[in-house]
């Protein structure tokens, strides 16, 4: 599942977005266009709730560029859920994140290295 969830994002073309909630409506039309039903603000655990829940992989959606300590933190919390066996970051700006949290797979989908060159 966390591999159809990577090449679902991968396509994912996002405009420039105002708010983090713009973002969550891109990444749920992807997931929806790629056939891979989700869960919007899935809660997974006590105190834990996630942007998107796909299968048992969890998503989460961060505007601009993450301070990596405090998001670490969060996702901690997320991969310590049972239900949860892989996570993904999607952000604007690249960020810096281990391969694993709490053993589990972890990955980062920045918006800006999937934006490309505009051609005129």
């Amino acid at each position: 599942m966390l591999d159809a969830v990577l090449d679902a994002l991968s396509e994912l073309r996002s405009p420039f977005a105002l708010y983090e909630y713009d973002i969550h409506d891109f990444v749920k039309k992807r997931f929806e266009e790629a056939g891979l039903p989700c869960v919007h603000e899935a809660k997974i655990g006590k105190g834990c709730r996630i942007d998107y829940l796909v299968g048992t992989v969890g998503v989460e959606i961060k505007k601009g560029k993450p301070i990596p300590a405090t998001l670490l933190k969060q996702l901690r919390r997320y991969a310590a859920c049972e239900g949860v066996s892989a996570l993904v970051v999607v952000t604007q700006r690249s960020v810096s994140l281990p391969k694993t949290v709490c053993g589990k797979p972890l990955c980062v989908v920045a918006l800006n290295h999937l934006w490309g060159v505009a051609l005129p």
